[in-house]
């Protein structure tokens, strides 16, 4: 497959850069200066992923972020040269799928990025008991990588339809936030990473939204089920 990215960030140097880098794998890459200009492109072409700064002028990377969350599911990997866990679960509640502490190493970046178009767009059919799940109005289909309830697309990023995924193969069973994290993320897991409980309350505010009744589930002190 061949993939076409997009790199929304105001530094033309690390822009640059990244171009380089994903020439070499064989990806097409575009660039913006700011939010703006990314939203711009995004309409006009098909992009597979979007790699998107934080601090820019005219339009900053969390309102872009949120922008294109409410029309689309692209997964969008987020830089930024503040590290904080705050700062990160911010970008996590805006609607990105990764984030990536400047400076970084190109290598690093390349990497998570085929990741996560490996999962997004080649998700492991191996691990899947049907192509489509229904639970009442909710369909999650496998084949394209799309959730809907009674027809309407809930816009989830990879990282939540992969939750989502994972928990309603096995409607009822609890699973803890290590072996979602092991799963989902397929990286090592550590006790202070909040980052499955932040996806976890933003897929359960665009179900309850859709389905107006909890189907997501918190088993205090163990994990999280779909109620079948």
């Amino acid at each position: 497959m061949d993939y076409r990215i997009l790199v929304v960030d105001d530094d033309p140097a690390i822009a640059g850069l990244v171009r380089i880098y994903l020439d070499h794998e064989g990806m097409a890459c575009d660039t913006a200066a700011d939010g703006q200009e990314g939203l711009e492109r995004l309409a006009e072409n098909e992009y597979h992923l979007v790699v998107l700064d934080v601090m820019m002028p005219r339009m900053d990377g969390m309102e872009f972020c949120r922008r294109v969350r409410e029309t689309r599911s692209i997964p969008i990997l987020m830089l930024s040269a503040k590290a904080e866990e705050m700062d990160k679960i911010a970008g996590m509640m805006t609607g990105a799928d990764d984030y990536l502490a400047k400076p970084f190493h190109p290598l690093e970046l390349v990497t998570r990025i085929k990741s996560l178009l490996r999962r997004t767009y080649q998700y492991n059919r191996s691990s899947e008991k049907r192509d489509e799940i229904r639970i009442g109005p909710l369909t999650i289909d496998s084949r394209t990588h799309t959730a809907t309830v009674n027809g309407n697309d809930l816009h989830l990023t990879s990282k939540e339809f992969g939750i989502l995924h994972l928990l309603a193969s096995q409607p009822g069973r609890v699973m803890g936030a290590e072996e979602i994290f092991r799963q989902v993320w397929q990286e090592q897991y550590y006790d202070s990473n909040n980052t499955v409980m932040v996806h976890i309350s933003n897929l359960r505010d665009k179900l309850e939204r859709e389905m107006r009744e909890r189907i997501l589930v918190t088993v205090w002190g163990v994990g999280y089920k779909i109620d079948g």
